[in-house]
């Protein structure tokens, strides 16, 4: 078994050799790229990725990722191809396929197949003289030098410049669509990142109690409205209209400032200036507000109504935080 430092040492070694590979890769791009976007662009087909092995792995996630940023795409498997789901593929659809060597029994099986229909064939390839290379409409040349593994065998470096180049493809795509992050969003309504991009405050807050006390209400009255709607807050309102809010910390500082508070009603420790949004806006937006304020409630207001309290642990409960 190797030390500690000679296996370090080959985890950084790999990293490397694959950054330099993708490197060399990126110098290899030309006009076909630009070729190959403008063609899926004005398609009215689908792009249909296959590949076999651990280019049919790299294929899965590119077409995953064309599907969430605007670029309608199917997998289709090179082996599963040639035993009927060559019915995957339609008139117009765009068809790539990725294949290090170009050169395996099921590619050469496949590619005339994939020809029959006049279909635009992109090769992502690492040998541009294969029979992959050659049949193909335009080619994106993944060749790298050397895999990382010791033996050189196992697919490493190869299978990165692939991935690399179906994400470059991607990227190009979505700025030609002028995908924008609300198209993103549509395509992501779940999770954290479609959260941001979706979930206004309204939705947040629609299982919230709405606190809220009147400005001569006594300190027992705000002390049961705060701790019953367990929102660490309320609004204080005079002839429906929000004049402030008083918190947990505001209760706190109104004990440490007076022996007495008997007399004490809610617009005497009131903010008279509250942080305010409203129901419309993202969620992902009131949490800059709430950081950049360093506070943990905001008023949430529905046009001029007041629609309840926004607290941090709301958002942290979506996992907007």
């Amino acid at each position: 078994m190797k030390s500690k430092e000679q296996t370090l040492e080959t985890a950084r070694n790999t990293i490397i050799l694959e950054a330099n590979s993708l490197l060399t890769v990126a110098e290899k791009i030309d006009n076909q790229l630009f070729q190959i976007v403008e063609q899926i662009i004005q398609s009215k087909g689908r792009v249909i990725v296959t590949g076999i092995g651990k280019s049919a792995i790299i294929g899965q996630k590119i077409v995953a990722t064309l599907n969430s940023t605007g670029t309608p795409s199917i997998f289709m498997h090179a082996a599963d191809a040639i035993h009927g789901d060559l019915g995957i593929i339609q008139e117009h659809d765009i068809i790539i396929c990725i294949s290090k060597s170009g050169n395996t029994p099921e590619i050469k099986l496949l590619v005339p197949l994939l020809k029959r229909g006049n279909n635009c064939l992109i090769a992502i390839c690492g040998n541009r003289e294969s029979y992959l290379g050659i049949q193909s409409d335009y080619y994106l040349d993944t060749y790298v030098e050397k895999e990382a593994c010791p033996n050189n065998l196992a697919p490493t470096t190869s299978t990165i410049a692939q991935l690399a180049i179906g994400d470059a493809l991607a990227v190009c795509l979505l700025e030609s669509r002028n995908f924008t992050s609300e198209d993103f969003a549509k395509f992501h309504p779940g999770g954290a990142l479609g959260k941001q991009l979706f979930l206004k405050v309204s939705d947040v807050i629609q299982t919230n109690e709405i606190p809220t006390v009147k400005a001569k209400s006594n300190i027992k009255d705000v002390l049961n409205e705060i701790t019953s709607k367990r929102l660490g807050a309320t609004a204080v309102e005079e002839n429906n209209t929000v004049i402030g809010i008083i918190t947990d910390g505001d209760i706190r500082r109104m004990l440490e400032k007076y022996d007495n508070i008997s007399g004490i009603i809610a617009s005497d420790i009131m903010n008279k200036a509250p942080k305010m949004i409203d129901a419309n806006e993202l969620a992902a937006d009131a949490l800059v507000v709430l950081k950049k304020y360093h506070i943990n409630q905001l008023i949430v207001m529905n046009e001029n109504t007041f629609a309840g309290i926004l607290h941090i642990q709301d958002l942290l409960r979506e996992g907007i935080v």
